[in-house]
């Protein structure tokens, strides 16, 4: 080792700089670099981002960092997505960004590299179709942007295995077809949470259908800028939507328009609610929960006079017009529908239509189908109940057993002498048992007194006899051993 003074030399001071100088150099080297590969041209590389927006790129460029997050392509000439566009598997990519491409194709095989993917961005190309099984690959997707192409069909299997998918923006396309087959059995999308549908060319809506759909999914369903056509069943399902405040209706209210035949544009359909021409009867709405295998009755308490005809509108779109029924539901002789073994798939909002020789009304009753049994809940509370009467009365029977056993004698010290007889009232007055002598009857707890051992183990005195115990119950009552207690306490445990 060096002596003190003559290791601080300027050759020193110079080694350790550099040294510093590197090791800072490697702490803030990216990636990209201490994996020795070099960011693209005209791309931007930062961490884990690669950022290659408005580089007029026609094709992907190579080699993509394995370790990429997100991958920023948006703003260029990609005019065509094929399945070799990125020849390595790209297992840490979680975002693509598309847009902006005049994209108007993208192979079913693009998305086979990126099976980690959650946020893909397509919008504002010029994609016409949604081909069979186009993203099946992407199991882990989230959010999904189509807005702004010319999407005019849509294959039933093109969302297929994306049970993570919550959102997904296919506003400002060319869709003439609701996609309810996106919808209708809860199990293609089982997250899905928005979507919008704006800006297409949908001329009429599923409206009982939409109904049923839950509240999650009714409170982000985009409709607005869409060249529907005027009806009741439309403008009672915007009112209603207006009335629960939805976002999806009170922040679109002056785009949410249709068309009737002799107006020259389209009108708002809030407007129309009890208005000339269609003067569409005000929907009311009632809710009502049940549990599994209940039977309830779905009243349709109509304020229409002199009803002409009415009907049930199951959530599935099943209308039940006759008495008796299909099934499980049936039509009671008042209107009311009846419902009987109550399933999951019963849930949902049913409406009852009734047509008066004036005004036609539509009552809806949305149902809440507990999953679980009336008698389940009650019967775990009874277990439980009983569990803990079984476990305090198990507390008192210990409790007895050490504090109130026989033979009480057994557990106290030799009483103190007798004091010295007296015939005086108090004595007389105070003492338990007359001051003459008696006999007293033999003790059988006296001969393990004697013998010195307590109930507790204990040692009592050196073998000298004990004194004769006073009679009657409040002299041994009166005399006790602390010492008795205490060794309860001490030797055995307590069970809270």
């Amino acid at each position: 080792p060096c002596p003190p003074l003559p290791c601080d030399t300027a050759w020193h001071r110079t080694a350790m700089g550099h040294a510093t100088a590197l090791l800072l150099a490697l702490t803030l080297l990216s990636p990209w670099e201490r994996a020795g590969g070099t960011c693209p041209q005209r791309c931007v590389c930062a961490a884990n981002i690669l950022s290659c927006s408005q580089a007029v790129l026609s094709a992907v460029p190579a080699p993509l960092p394995p370790f990429a997050a997100v991958l920023d392509l948006s703003h260029n000439n990609l005019s065509r997505l094929r399945g070799d566009w990125a020849p390595g598997r790209l297992g840490h990519l979680r975002a693509l960004l598309l847009s902006h491409n005049g994209l108007s194709f993208v192979s079913t095989e693009a998305f086979a590299h990126v099976p980690r993917l959650r946020h893909l961005d397509l919008s504002s190309n010029r994609l016409r179709a949604l081909e069979e099984n186009l993203f099946s690959d992407l199991t882990e997707l989230e959010v999904l942007l189509l807005y702004n192409n010319e999407i005019a069909t849509v294959d039933r299997t093109a969302f297929e295995n994306l049970a993570r998918l919550r959102k997904l923006y296919l506003g400002q396309n060319r869709i003439a077809r609701f996609p309810l087959e996106l919808l209708r059995d809860g199990s293609r999308l089982p997250q899905l949470a928005l979507l919008d549908l704006s800006g297409n060319r949908l001329r009429s809506l599923p409206v009982g259908e939409l109904q049923a759909l839950p509240a999650w999914l009714r409170d982000r369903l985009y409709l607005h800028a869409n060249p529907l056509a005027c009806d009741c069943p439309l403008v009672q399902l915007v009112a209603r939507g207006h009335r629960r405040r939805l976002s999806a209706v009170m922040d679109f209210q002056e785009e949410l328009r249709c068309s009737l035949p002799a107006a020259p544009a389209p009108v708002r359909i809030l407007d129309l609610a009890g208005q000339q021409p269609l003067n569409c009867s005000e929907a009311r709405e009632a809710v009502l929960e049940a549990h599994l295998g209940d039977s309830v009755t779905l009243s349709c308490d109509t304020r229409v006079r002199g009803a002409r005809s009415r009907h049930w509108v199951t959530p599935g779109g099943e209308r039940v017009l006759e008495e008796g029924g299909n099934g499980s539901a049936a039509l009671l002789a008042n209107g009311s529908l009846r419902l009987q073994a109550l399933r999951p798939e019963d849930a949902g909002t049913y409406a009852c239509w009734v047509g008066g020789p004036i005004l036609n009304e539509t009552l809806y009753v949305e149902l809440l189908v507990h999953n679980f049994t009336l008698h389940g809940p009650h019967d775990s509370l009874n277990t439980a109940y009983t569990t803990l009467v079984g476990c305090i009365l198990s507390m008192v029977l210990v409790l007895i057993y050490l504090y109130l056993t026989p033979c009480r004698c057994c557990c106290r010290a030799p009483d103190k002498p007798p004091a010295p007889r007296d015939d005086s009232a108090d004595s007389s007055v105070l003492s338990a048992t007359p001051n003459h002598a008696t006999r007293v009857p033999a003790d059988p707890c006296r001969s393990r007194s004697a013998s010195g051992a307590g109930q507790d183990g204990g040692f009592k005195g050196g073998g000298t006899p004990q004194p004769p115990p006073r009679h009657g119950h409040r002299a041994q009552r009166k005399v006790s051993d602390p010492d008795s207690v205490s060794s309860v306490f001490s030797d055995t445990p307590i069970v809270v």
